[in-house]
């Protein structure tokens, strides 16, 4: 499982970075501001998956070594 998560981090992080991009050019070239706030809802969101699969891989690496 930890193997998996390992693989899944990267895609998540980027994942994020787009979403983050997105809206920020959004913001910058004075789009509508009800699409801007609906991508920094879906950052968060996104950075949540990103924390978990970070905590569950730590979680998975010290059941392992212990």
């Amino acid at each position: 499982m930890e193997y998996y998560l390992r693989w899944i981090l990267p895609f998540a992080v980027a994942l994020v970075a787009v979403v983050l991009g997105i809206g920020l050019w959004n913001m910058m070239r004075g789009g509508d501001p009800n699409f801007s706030q609906k991508l920094m809802r879906a950052r968060v969101i996104l950075q949540l998956v990103a924390i978990l699969i970070v905590m569950a891989i730590v979680y998975l690496a010290g059941q392992r070594a212990g």
